[in-house]
Parts: structure tokens; sequence; C-alpha cells
């Protein structure tokens, strides 16, 4: 069956970097658009970052642009997401998302950015 499974949360310092995985099964992953979406406490899921299926275009929103990157290796089916001089207010759950005609998601990992 599809399995999307993220990992690399945790605990940080302001100012410090995680590398985000998501290991995709189940599906051709390379024929899919892969996503980092996050969603904090009380707010609306947001999309992070999105790759083209073979990895050429990314897209990032502002509040990350020059921080964050999105890549993806589909020889091993799965999408990173290296995030450096972290914020407290990128704190939050992040989830990967697959998109083609319909989208797969994970469970998501937890991000905390705090002194």
């Amino acid at each position: 069956q599809v399995q999307l499974v993220e990992s690399g949360g945790g605990l940080v310092q302001p100012g410090g970097s995680l590398r985000l995985s998501c290991a995709a099964s189940g599906f051709t992953f390379s024929d899919y658009v892969m996503r980092w979406y996050r969603q904090a406490p009380g707010k609306e899921r947001e999309l992070v970052a999105s790759i083209s299926r073979n990895g050429v275009t990314t897209t990032y929103a502002d509040s990350v642009k020059g921080r964050f990157t999105i890549s993806r290796d589909n020889a091993k089916t799965t999408v990173f997401l290296q995030m450096n001089s972290l914020k407290s207010e990128d704190s939050a759950v992040y989830y990967c998302c697959a998109s083609l005609r319909s989208s797969y998601w994970g469970q998501g990992t937890q991000v905390t950015v705090s002194s």
C-alpha cells in the first residue's frame, strides 16, 4: 500500500539546521510532484516547498526562501527538506505530500525551534 514516512524532526535552537526525509513506497514515485507542508497549532496547513517530478523545478514559500532547500532522489524514492537558519516561527508539524491526480500524505514529523 501507499506509504509516506517522514523523519528527521526534533528540537533545535534558533539558527540551527534540520534535514527532513520522506520515504515513499507503494506508488511510482517519479511520476509525482512532491511537496512539503507544515501546520502550526491554531494555524492552517501551509505549503512550504514543491519539487517537480525530475527534480529540476523547485518553488518555495516566501517565508522560507533562501533558508530551505527541497530535493529528491527518485532512485531511493525519497524527498528531503534541508532547513537552515531556523526560526521559532518555523515550529510546526511538517508533512510530505505526493500529488498527481490524487494526493498521498505522510503522518508528519514535529519540528520545534526553541532555545
